[in-house]
Parts: structure tokens; C-alpha cells; sequence
């Protein structure tokens, strides 16, 4: 069972108790809902006491990437959002779930230090990212334009992918398990670049999306999303205490 540590070996046990449960858990081996390993079998793994693998389980469970039931055990929590009534869409399968057929055009791709300073990210290292720009289209209509940032110090695969033909968000969704993600929608007017790549007069109304999305403690992903006002929607349907039943863009 003993992996290695994400970012180097911490010196303490239960720091290399909690980085090797979490290099199983980041790296997709063990996906959402997936059990640990009881306490029990990890005291016996690392030669230790109860307390010390009680320490580093407990430490996962505030940061989310596990829950912990007395009943089921402790299993692989499953992902989480601040705006539980929205899941992280991915747009081509939205289009195409509407029957429309999908189009995607990369605008541009290059690589840029760390410049962002939304979601509150003010004051925050985020290192070098791949910053790609790119358009949706629905029929051979622009849906959504779209800037993102995905950070190469969470993702250092994504140097090599091919987003040519491939939507970010899609191979994100395939390829990099998230534990939390933030949405900030807002109403804003179609202006300069913007309107002119979805073809839109200048002050025709539009939906604003943010995301950020973390794995663990790193930044994943950064999204700006500009999207038609006229052409898309955001549906959720939940329960009086939150939870989502249908959620969708």
C-alpha cells in the first residue's frame, strides 16, 4: 500500500499515513465511495497505534477527501461544490443531449504565469498555467466562449494533451478527479472580443460563469465562461434541505 507522497515524504507517520491515503484517492485509483482500508488493517501496514492512524484519517476528513461513518467505515468522499445545485457541466455533452450537433474551435493555446486574480485568488501562488481560449458552437451557432487556466503544478500531463480537437473541460472531466469546485454566475452585457466571437450585437445580454476547482489543497482549473443569453439556460431542481435532484447548463 505504501505510495508515494504527492509532494516529497513528510517526516512525521501520520503525515505519511494521510499523503499515501491521498496519492490513492488524487491519483483516481480509489474513486468516490471507495472504503479504506479499516484502522485496524493500516495499524498492522504501518506498525503503529490507533491514535496515529485516527490522526491522519481525521486530518482527510476536514479536507474533504473523505467522510467518515461508523457503520460503513471511512470511504472516499464524494466530490463537493459550494453551489450544491450545480454540477460541473461538460458543455459538448450538453449540446448534444439537446440534439444539436457540436461544434469547437480553439482560438488559442499558450502558456502563461500565474495572473489571475478572481475567485479569491488575490494574494495566492498559483504557478504557470496552460491558458487556453476557445468557442462552443450549437449548430453552427457560438454558444460559449470560453478563457481557461489549468494550472501545471495540479496537472503537469495537460502540457502534452491535444486540445485541438478536444475541449479542455472535456478532457479535464476524463482525465483529473476534483474534490471541490466554486461557481459565481452573473448577468453581464456582450462587449468587444466577446461579442464579436459569439455574434452578438454590443449590449446583448449574456450569462458570466466562473469556476474554480480544486484537487485536495491545489487549484485545477480556472474557467471563464461567456455564454448567449438567448440560446442557454441554467436548470437545478433540489429538496428543501439543498440537495440537487437535476441539475444542468
Amino acid at each position: 500500500m505504501h505510495g508515494k507522497a504527492p509532494l516529497g515524504r513528510p517526516d512525521s507517520l501520520h503525515a505519511r499515513i494521510r499523503a499515501d491515503i491521498e496519492a490513492h484517492i488524487l491519483s483516481g485509483e480509489w474513486p468516490p465511495g471507495h472504503r479504506i482500508p479499516p484502522e485496524t488493517t493500516l495499524m498492522q501496514t504501518w506498525g503503529c497505534s490507533r491514535m496515529t492512524v485516527n490522526k491522519a484519517v481525521a486530518a482527510l476528513a476536514v479536507e474533504g477527501l473523505v467522510a467518515r461513518n461508523r457503520r460503513a467505515g471511512t470511504v472516499v468522499a464524494q466530490p463537493r461544490m459550494r453551489a450544491a445545485i450545480l454540477r460541473i457541466p461538460d458543455i459538448r455533452a450538453e449540446i448534444e443531449q439537446r440534439g444539436l450537433r457540436y461544434e469547437y474551435k480553439l482560438l488559442s493555446d499558450e502558456r502563461r504565469s500565474a495572473c489571475c486574480v478572481h475567485l479569491g485568488t488575490e494574494g495566492h501562488h498559483l504557478g504557470s498555467s496552460r491558458f487556453v481560449r476557445c468557442l462552443h458552437l450549437a449548430d453552427g451557432r457560438p454558444l460559449v466562449l470560453e478563457e481557461r487556466h489549468i494550472f501545471l503544478d495540479a496537472v503537469p500531463e495537460i502540457e502534452l494533451a491535444d486540445l485541438t480537437s478536444e475541449p479542455p473541460g472535456t478532457w479535464l472531466l476524463g482525465h483529473v478527479p476534483w474534490t471541490e469546485a466554486e461557481h459565481r454566475i452573473s448577468a453581464v452585457s456582450a462587449e468587444g472580443v466577446a461579442a464579436k466571437e459569439l455574434g452578438l450585437t454590443s449590449g446583448a445580454p449574456c450569462l458570466y460563469l466562473e469556476r474554480r476547482t480544486w484537487r485536495g489543497t491545489e487549484t485545477v482549473t480556472i474557467a471563464k465562461q461567456t455564454i448567449r443569453g438567448d440560446a442557454f439556460d441554467l436548470v437545478a431542481r433540489f429538496d428543501p434541505s439543498g440537495r440537487a435532484l437535476i441539475s444542468g447548463a
